[in-house]
């Protein structure tokens, strides 16, 4: 089970200074090492909003994210908290909190846009935050909105964004939630009461008309509907006197406005039950690692005055996870066939076993944590160094027998060399008496155990060493006659040619275990990776769907709309009419 994340406040993750966003090592460290999923919340909005004070509650702290009391700017780039999810097992919630957007201080939009953006590029749910009601003025500083195709591409391949359309970014939008903090209006429309959602879509509505000022209303409403098709609101009041809000990290609930402490309660609930874990085109999920690949990824491309692109983003980041992919998996089999092999094996067979079980789990640990891996590269990297591995097992395996069955010979054989040597049977029926011996310790030798594989190449190699000492023997032994002699070079001959015939047997026989391994290897990576390709197929499928799900109900909202104001029109022109119709009629007598 992976180790919890204990960060006792939060760390700054990208730092602005001078307009330059730079990533922090410290916050790196700490993503880098967080290997289970994470549901990312980034919130953003106008400086001195009360932003950080809604992510200290999503902490579950009072302190922690710097409030500050006074109307200058507090947080500075963007900073990260990661805590245990509250409610989904095994996850880690990941609070970015940015810094507030239009400091007059600072005086550069720009570097603000990229705040926002890098924001919705982070997060899978990305909060809004704002003071009051949603009017034009509201909408005219939300002007970052209608910016994004300028900071972001959603493909590698589109030219200017040039074939682009919404539905390329929803698939890797967040969603989107806006906070409206001291709403002091009634929640109702043509005098019955709406929900804060029903609110914000009325806010979004899109006005009828052509001129540029239509066009001004209209564009950031619709890029919030197209950019963000599930959409979120939340009303707070103000949470207590205004002496008061410079001392709110230290107030108690019992010391706020009820209403504010249940909105909030109300907020934090929806966040922990309905934001989703940090996907990337795929249902790739992302973990800490995967974050701080993307975080890297992103400001490379901002610093170098590219456009940050979501999809070479992807393919960077695989590149990468692959490659540590092939490693781990490589790992893996080292482990296992270090902890299971023991050289030398009896057969082939068994070292063969051996390899392929271990083989599929490094394929299966391939395959679980690779993506993307694009005309297959990096799984025919590892089937090459697999197949490398096993051919120096193998290799390995045949020098172990060889030793152990050398070093054998010499235990058994030494003290017949010696008797050799000292003439002990260089007599009158010396030979029989040396073959006799030799058949007796040719018995021990096959009856131990673990030889190996190169046993039986072993002995022979060694006998065919002492061929002409036993010749010479054999030639000098005056008890046999010439014919006996004959006979007996013969069968030698035969069982060295039948030795031969059986090794050379052998040697088919482990070349076509060898071919028949290389076989199943291939069938086990195309097996793996078709059941990859067909649950990868699914997820796209089942992405693909939902994307087109929110985009046709975007598009029916907007044509529900146009009726309905075709609807309001047509109404009116009919009252306009029957109005006329009622007036009294003057009759002019000529």
């Amino acid at each position: 089970m992976a180790p919890e994340v204990h960060m006792p406040g939060p760390v700054c993750l990208i730092e602005n200074t001078k307009g330059q966003l730079v990533a922090n090592p410290e916050a790196l460290k700490i993503l880098s090492a967080i290997t289970q999923p994470v549901v990312v919340v980034a919130i953003v909005g106008l400086y001195r909003t009360g932003k950080s004070y809604l992510m200290n509650k999503l902490a579950g702290k009072r302190k922690g994210f710097s409030l500050g009391s006074t109307v200058q700017s507090h947080t500075k780039g963007i900073w990260m908290w990661c805590v245990p999810h509250p409610k989904k097992p095994n996850h880690v919630l990941v609070l970015l909190d940015t810094e507030g957007l239009g400091d007059v201080e600072k005086g550069d939009n720009q570097n603000d846009s990229w705040i926002f953006a890098l924001a919705v590029l982070l997060s899978s749910t990305f909060v809004y935050n704002s003071m009051g009601t949603i009017n034009q003025q509201v909408m005219d500083q939300l002007h970052y909105v209608t910016e994004l195709t300028d900071r972001i591409r959603a493909k590698s391949s589109s030219d200017n964004n040039v074939g682009e359309d919404s539905g390329d970014f929803v698939s890797f939008f967040p969603d989107f939630v806006w906070t409206l903090r001291d709403f002091s209006l009634d929640l109702e429309a043509d005098g019955e009461p709406i929900t804060a959602d029903e609110y914000l879509e009325n806010s979004l509505k899109l006005k009828q008309g052509t001129s540029q000022k239509d066009k001004n209303f209209n564009l950031p409403r619709l890029c919030i509907r197209k950019f963000f098709p599930k959409k979120k609101c939340f009303i707070f009041d103000r949470p207590t006197h205004r002496k008061k809000l410079g001392q709110l990290e230290t107030l108690h609930d019992d010391e706020l406005d009820s209403e504010f402490v249940q909105q909030a309660a109300a907020f934090c609930s929806y966040i922990f039950s309905n934001s989703k874990t940090k996907t990337l085109s795929g249902g790739i999920k992302v973990n800490g690692s995967r974050l701080e690949k993307l975080v890297l990824t992103y400001l490379d491309a901002i610093s170098s005055g590219d456009l940050p692109c979501m999809e070479n983003a992807v393919l960077a980041l695989a590149q990468i996870e692959n490659a540590a992919a092939v490693q781990k998996a490589i790992a893996h089999y080292d482990q296992q066939m270090t902890q299971k092999v023991k050289l030398p094996t009896e057969t082939l067979q068994e070292l063969l076993d051996l390899h392929r079980a271990s083989e599929k789990e490094a394929i299966e640990i391939f395959i679980k944590s690779s993506f993307k891996d694009e005309d297959h590269l990096f799984q025919k990297e590892l089937a090459n160094q697999l197949e490398k591995k096993r051919d120096d097992f193998c290799k390995q395996n045949m020098k172990a027998s060889s030793d152990r069955c050398s070093a054998l010979l010499r235990d058994l054989f030494s003290p017949l060399e010696e008797d050799v040597k000292q003439g002990i049977y260089s007599k009158p029926g010396g030979y029989r008496l040396l073959i006799q011996k030799t058949q007796e310790l040719k018995e021990k030798y096959l009856q131990e155990p673990r030889k190996g594989i190169q046993a039986e190449e072993t002995l022979q190699t060694y006998l065919r060493s002492k061929e002409s000492i036993i010749d010479a023997i054999l030639q000098t032994d005056q008890t046999l006659t010439e014919k006996e002699k004959e006979i007996e070079v013969e069968r030698v001959k035969a069982e060295s040619a039948q030795a031969a015939a059986k090794m050379l047997e052998e040697m088919q026989k482990k070349n076509q275990q060898m071919m028949e391994q290389k076989e199943k290897s291939y069938q086990e990576h195309v097996k793996q990776l078709t059941e990859k390709m067909e649950r990868d197929r699914a997820q796209l499928l089942a992405e693909q769907e939902r994307t087109l799900a929110l985009k046709l109900e975007e598009q029916a909202r907007l044509l529900k709309e146009g009726f309905q104001n075709e609807s309001r029109q047509l109404h009116n022109e009919i009252q306009n009419l029957q109005k006329r119709m009622a007036q009294p009629r003057r009759c002019v007598i000529s």
